[in-house]
């Protein structure tokens, strides 16, 4: 109706309309600041700086760990074969052995099944290991999933290697003057057991000792063979000599030549030098004669296990059948 000046439904409430605010609350004044300063890029998310870093700290912690983990030598220990060739030559050889070690769930080839055999047949106790647990016990060397512990080389005194020549078969002695390789010591071992010789003589200090690799290389010679270790051997040569042994050293710069020595029925003792150097100066003084090997020019000397074994050749040929 016109006039009506009562109309609600067009007309605003007043009651419901907010204050108004002075001001933004300090959310322009937020947006005017600054963020800081730009973070370094090895900071930010998904930065490949910063996965970089991430893995550079990674590889140093991994590093820490293996550090603090006792190190593995990778020369093998003494007393331990280890190799699927190694293991079943040992074990044919006769090498005194305590126990194979055989990695688990690795039987399948044909070389450890005939090593096991082998053990069996000795009474040789035989064990299972994990890869890294066997890996420790072998100090890091090559394992192919096998390895024999030896028994501990028992060593004679002096005393009981001079005595042990007879009279039909005087006593042949082989001394080494600081031979350090121990393939070198297990060939001259072979030798000595093809040659009859009644014994070997190390010293007890910078020289190859009757390991497990000294063991393989003699092809268990040392089971015939019986060596003896002294603290000095220019002591122990002058002991053979009390004993009645012409000690031989072999020189190569030696004027006398081996087969020429006219060495007889008497026991005979004769000095391998080392590797590279030969005889020491009072190795050689203790020695009755010295006599070389003869060889062709072209060639400067022969190996140490080489030359021992001519020399007892030589010896043992001269002597009456």
């Amino acid at each position: 109706m016109a006039g009506n000046s009562r109309r609600q439904g067009a007309m605003k409430d007043k009651s419901t309309k907010k204050p108004r605010t002075v001001g933004s609350g300090g959310n322009r004044r937020q947006k005017l600041e600054g963020k800081g300063p730009t973070p370094k890029a090895e900071e930010r998310t998904s930065h490949v700086a910063k996965e970089r870093k991430e893995a550079a700290e990674r590889a140093a912690a991994k590093d820490a760990k293996r550090s603090k983990a006792p190190r593995r030598s990778g020369k093998g220990a003494e007393n331990v074969v280890a190799g699927r060739n190694p293991v079943l030559e040992a074990l044919n050889a006769g090498v005194p052995a305590v126990t194979l070690h055989v990695q688990r769930n690795i039987d399948s080839d044909p070389r450890i099944r005939e090593a096991m055999a082998r053990a069996l047949e000795r009474g040789i106790t035989i064990k299972e290991h994990g890869r890294d647990e066997l890996s420790d016990l072998v100090d890091g060397v090559v394992h192919q999933g096998i390895a024999l512990t030896i028994e501990p080389y028992q060593y004679l005194d002096l005393a009981d290697v001079l005595g042990l020549g007879t009279d039909r078969r005087p006593a042949l002695l082989v001394i080494l003057d600081g031979v350090t390789d121990t393939r070198n010591l297990g060939a001259i071992a072979r030798s000595a057991a093809a040659f009859g010789a009644t014994g070997l003589v190390i010293p007890s200090r910078r020289s190859a000792t009757v390991t497990a690799a000294a063991w393989r290389t003699s092809a268990g010679a040392f089971a015939h063979v019986p060596v003896a270790m002294v603290p000095n051997l220019s002591n122990a040569i002058e002991q053979a000599k009390q004993a009645g042994f012409m000690v031989v050293g072999l020189a190569g710069e030696a004027d006398a030549d081996i087969n020429a020595a006219n060495l007889g029925n008497e026991p005979v003792a004769v000095v391998v030098g080392s590797e590279g150097k030969g005889l020491g100066r009072l190795v050689a003084q203790h020695c009755d004669i010295l006599a070389s090997i003869a060889i062709n020019d072209a060639v400067e000397s022969l190996n140490v296990s080489v030359a021992a074994a001519i020399a007892m050749h030589s010896i043992v040929s001269a002597r009456p059948q």
